[in-house]
């Protein structure tokens, strides 16, 4: 098995409860680990035989650009688009951080991570 990760995409969304979350939006991390059968990609050489990180970073900013009031949501639905993308898929795992959450505190950020096996 074989994993591509895509690691700390940066992107500014519009998530969370509150109305001033919905309205300013905040700056959010992403990563995204697939892990999926390499035989036949290494043998070929070929982008077609593999799982393009171009679409999986696609799907990330696709996802994340439609508002939402948890990140547990926006998680899910990384996952089930990255799923949809190639059967060769065995293993989703997602973290969406949002690196300044509305917070009294002393902390860098909040995350909602998830790992899914087809």
């Amino acid at each position: 098995m074989a994993k591509i990760k895509l690691k700390n995409i940066k992107i500014y969304a519009y998530h969370g409860c509150l109305i001033e979350e919905r309205k300013i939006g905040s700056d959010y991390l992403v990563n995204l680990a697939v892990y999926f059968k390499m035989s036949s990609s290494s043998k070929s050489d070929n982008v077609k035989d593999t799982i393009d990180y171009l679409s999986l970073q696609k799907i990330v900013k696709e996802e994340m650009a439609y508002p939402s009031n948890l990140l547990e949501t926006v998680v899910q639905r990384i996952i089930d688009s990255v799923l949809k993308i190639n059967p060769s898929v065995l293993k989703v795992a997602v973290e969406v951080e949002k690196t300044n959450p509305p917070i009294n505190g002393n902390l860098t950020g909040v995350s909602v991570k998830k790992k899914v096996k087809r």
